[in-house]
């Protein structure tokens, strides 16, 4: 059977404490079990996976991660929300965090992307449902273009479920 999906994340971070505050407040995930100071593990609130993300502390004497700019590396990890509402809900919990760092529409997949306080790079998207994916939408491919989303909320609607194959409010 081939891979389903991605079923956790762990990251190395300075201070696990100060992260695990971060993504628990910020992103609202839970703490499941944690080895204090050393190692935390979180689930995501809708998750029925053990855990989602870990982390792991390697203390304050780490450098910055040279991936994409002097090593090879991963470059970001993607959450995913079921509505644009809750996109611009974390919209608004990013930048009150001065954790916002961009906010991109690439069609079928509207996005906002944001650094833990590691500078660890993450994204959070809604998918545009299979059955609301138009030729003229289809047509923009993998282009990349500001997200206005407020508009895409006047568009889609705020309570459209994305990823799922129709489109349905919650």
């Amino acid at each position: 059977m081939p891979v389903q999906r991605l079923n956790h994340a762990v990251l190395f971070v300075r201070d696990v404490d100060r992260s695990a505050a971060f993504y628990r407040d910020v992103l609202g995930f839970r703490v499941k079990t944690e080895m204090p100071g050393r190692a935390v593990f979180l689930q995501a609130e809708g998750s029925t996976n053990d855990h989602d993300l870990g982390l792991f502390a390697v203390g304050p004497q780490a450098g910055p991660s040279g991936a994409g700019r002097s090593t090879v590396g991963l470059y970001h990890l993607a959450w995913e929300v079921d509505t644009l509402a809750e996109l611009a809900r974390i919209r608004g919990a990013l930048a009150d965090a001065g954790a916002l760092a961009g906010a991109s529409d690439h069609a079928t997949t509207k996005a906002l992307y944001a650094q833990d306080p590691d500078g660890i790079e993450f994204e959070v998207s809604w998918l545009l449902p299979a059955d609301l994916i138009t030729p003229d939408v289809q047509a923009l491919g993998a282009t990349t273009r500001p997200l206005d989303l407020d508009a895409e909320i006047a568009r889609y609607g705020a309570q459209t479920r994305g990823g799922i194959g129709v489109s349905v409010p919650v």
